[in-house]
């Protein structure tokens, strides 16, 4: 269940801060609408992360495309795997 709190709640901050963990934001509404979210940093570094992983793997998709695609040994040899 989603942690929801108004954000005139934040006049005892310490208090709603004390709600926020990993895994587990706190959402604060202004006028009866979302508005914030209160996260735990390592949440906010995941989550930055995975935006960055994502960019990289969209890259890689729009390369192949208009470039085309390398074959398992080029890969290899690319990244200096190839056996000998």
């Amino acid at each position: 269940m989603p942690n929801i709190r108004p954000i005139s709640d934040l006049r005892n901050y310490t208090e709603v801060l004390h709600e926020v963990t990993e895994d587990a934001p706190v959402f604060l509404t202004k006028n009866g609408r979302g508005r914030y979210a209160i996260v735990d940093i390592d949440d906010y570094e995941k989550a930055r992360a995975t935006i960055r992983l994502m960019n990289e793997l969209a890259k890689g998709r729009r390369s192949g495309e208009t470039e085309g695609w390398l074959t398992l040994e080029e890969v290899e040899a690319n990244l200096g795997l190839t056996l000998e």
